[in-house]
């Protein structure tokens, strides 16, 4: 296997959330042979997510997680789904849900192939992650109008409920890559 595993590429993909406007998108690179669970944590730092929801993968129809026997529906362990298996070529395309209550979807391009990295980066984004539970990208437009019309009738509830600090505009890449190399 350590052979296999260093022969594989990495992976530049472009991450964008559905249905936000603006956009909000992220290009990383991954090791290849990395499984879908690693590439969720990186999902989680690059977007600016807190894991606090379940998610999901989904590739050509076949859906990828952490199956739930209760439920009775097919997915399959994302523990054994390597990168370089499920999306095996530039221009393969994946669909990442975050948090089903809120629906946050990512479109995942696979952009370039490229020699093998030991870790995760992000080469560029723009603009922040949206809150968590703010009510999905619907919830999170009606929350900037609000917070960005101080006559709005929502707006002080809004303002409060936001961080001092938070600025939709603002996206850090070298904090997203500091988190990253955290990652092994």
């Amino acid at each position: 296997m350590a052979g296999k595993v260093a022969r594989t590429p990495s992976y530049q993909l472009r991450v964008e959330l559905e249905d936000a406007a603006p956009p909000v998108w992220r290009r990383i690179v991954v090791p290849g042979h990395w499984h879908l669970g690693r590439v969720h944590t990186v999902l989680q730092y690059a977007m600016g997510w807190t894991d606090s929801h379940l998610h999901e993968f989904e590739v050509d129809g076949v859906r990828y997680g952490e199956p739930d026997p209760a439920s009775g529906s097919e997915v399959r362990r994302e523990a054994t789904a390597r990168l370089h298996e499920v999306v095996p070529a530039v221009g393969a395309r994946m669909l990442y849900t975050y948090d089903f209550g809120d629906d946050w979807r990512h479109e995942i391009v696979v952009e370039a192939l490229s020699e093998p990295v030991p870790q995760p980066s992000c080469l560029a984004g723009e603009r922040a992650c949206p809150p968590e539970d703010c009510g999905g990208p619907w919830g999170y437009a009606e929350m900037l109008a609000a917070v960005n019309d101080p006559g709005h009738p929502d707006h002080e509830t809004f303002a409060e409920w936001l961080d001092d600090d938070f600025e939709p505009e603002a996206f850090d890449v070298v904090r997203v890559n500091e988190i990253l190399r955290s990652i092994r």
